[in-house]
């Protein structure tokens, strides 16, 4: 069973109205307008919720900052250390004009959650039920519990609302250090970046998440970065995700976020370009208490029961499986899902996984996993392979992949009979172990040599074994070198 259980920095240039706020132990401030309404407000830990929130005179708390900055403007949290929480409520002005929380320019705020307790599910920093707001280039650290059915969130979106931009902030030390007394992941939770479309009809749109680094984080049987529910348009660009105890990023349906199940379901999502590695859940104790537990369920990118993605350019490696699409829930299914031109390698269970994990729950339906390259997954030896088809996988092609495999020799492993409608050709494999000794699994039928498992499985009619001469993959360089056999197959390294 499985159960996978920096955009830049905005210019903002502001021109004052006929003058401009200066502090004088500041060089080059950024200019206030003082025309009808400010549109520029500071905050620092040393200020006073009793100013007027300018340079010279700034507030003290982000809360306060939310409620009374006016809309479309920016607030810039002056370098320290904030020993607080902030609930979001009131929109920006439009898409063009977001209310902005940020960082004073080459200054680092951070926002450290440190003995404040956390009520339910929380987010240090939360939006609920807002649009046109950012929030970029802050630090969000030391929020934790210990107490079960808390969740804590670094930065936590939910209910309704659109334009919602997350950039190039730094979120770590978030954690649920609750010691489960047995085999049970309910009560355990915590996320890094929680978006959580809990309305119908209405959903979170429109969202952005870019240049973000997530780390050090205790999840329990949560995500690094979840996107659930009624969560309809997103992007997820750039981010680094790594070391912590349980899936990178998850979109996720079916979990009754929202009440409407026509809703339930993370869509139309693009996750491209992130690097997501060291993600494991053996040393979570959600997964079993004595530890190391030897789970290996925790992936890197993860679709449960979203539909209508695309997944691309991203490079997935040192987790314990790379990418999943998947569905945990009993006559559901994953679909519609784009997944090509990821770098995928040195995962432990398996490379890509599809389908539902049992007989008795989830699919894998109407996708299409093309241009990737698999590299040496498996790197316990467990024989999961490069490729690893579970139950109730219908409809999907497989083409246009490079496919090696490491000392197990296994590419593909498919024990389930229960399969059908599905297409693999067009590929390139290879073994570093001898042609003859290389081992695909359809099925639950195993087949030794590439032209033994080409006759008699049905698959890969037009696909070839051949070494596609990588670059060099000592230093993980999989770039093809001039003439490669492989040449318009496999990862392409965005340029």
């Amino acid at each position: 069973m499985l159960r996978s259980v920096k955009i830049c920095f905005l210019a903002l240039t502001l021109l004052a109205a006929g003058c401009q706020e200066q502090a004088s132990s500041i060089p080059n401030p950024v200019p206030t307008d003082k025309s009808e309404h400010q549109k520029v407000y500071y905050i620092s830990p040393e200020g006073d919720d009793g100013n007027n929130g300018t340079i010279q005179s700034p507030w003290k708390t982000i809360q306060h900052a939310s409620d009374h900055a006016t809309p479309g403007s920016t607030v810039y949290l002056r370098e320290g250390v904030y020993h607080q929480k902030a609930k979001i409520t009131r929109n920006g002005q439009s898409s063009t004009k977001p209310t902005v929380f940020s960082s004073y320019p080459k200054e680092q705020a951070v926002i450290d959650g440190k003995g404040l307790s956390v009520n339910g599910l929380e987010g240090l920093l939360e939006v609920e039920d807002a649009s046109f707001i950012t929030i970029q280039n802050l630090e969000l650290r030391n929020f934790t519990t210990g107490r079960a059915d808390q969740v804590p969130v670094g930065i936590y979106v939910h209910g309704s609302g659109e334009h919602i931009q997350i950039l190039g902030n730094t979120i770590h030390a978030i954690a649920s250090n609750v010691q489960p007394e047995g085999p049970d992941l309910t009560g355990r939770d915590a996320h890094g970046i929680a978006i959580y479309g809990t309305e119908h009809p209405a959903a979170l749109k429109d969202i952005l998440i870019q240049d973000n680094e997530l780390y050090d984080l205790v999840l329990g049987s949560s995500e690094s970065l979840a996107v659930n529910g009624n969560v309809d348009t997103f992007s997820i660009l750039d981010n680094t995700i790594h070391d912590t105890d349980n899936i990178g990023i998850d979109l996720i349906g079916y979990e009754e976020i929202s009440a409407d199940d026509k809703y339930d379901r993370a869509r139309n999502g693009i996750v491209r370009g992130n690097e997501v590695y060291d993600i494991t859940s053996n040393f979570n104790p959600s997964y079993g208490i004595h530890l190391p537990n030897d789970s290996h369920s925790a992936g890197g990118i993860y679709v449960d029961g979203g539909t209508d993605h695309i997944i691309d350019q991203n490079r997935v490696y040192r987790n314990d499986i790379g990418i999943e699409i998947a569905s945990e829930h009993a006559g559901r299914s994953t679909s519609h899902i784009t997944l090509q031109n990821n770098l995928v390698y040195h995962n432990r269970l398996t490379g890509i996984a599809m389908g539902g994990y049992d007989e008795e729950r989830g699919s894998t339906e109407n996708s299409t996993v093309m241009y990737n390259t698999l590299f040496q997954n498996d790197t316990l030896g467990a024989g999961n392979g490069q490729l690893f088809v579970q139950a109730m996988t219908k409809n999907n092609t497989f083409k246009h992949n490079i496919v090696v495999s490491g000392s197990s020799g296994v590419l593909i492993y498919n024990e389930y009979s229960s399969n059908s409608g599905n297409l693999l050709d067009e590929n390139v494999y290879y073994t570093p172990v001898a042609e003859d000794d290389a081992l695909w699994v359809w099925k639950n039928k195993g087949y030794s040599g590439f032209s033994t498992y080409m006759k008699n499985s049905g698959n890969d009619a037009n696909s070839r074994y051949v070494n596609p001469a990588f670059m060099d993959e000592a230093s993980e360089d999989f770039q093809l070198q001039p003439g490669s056999p492989a040449e318009g197959y496999g990862y392409l390294a965005p340029r």
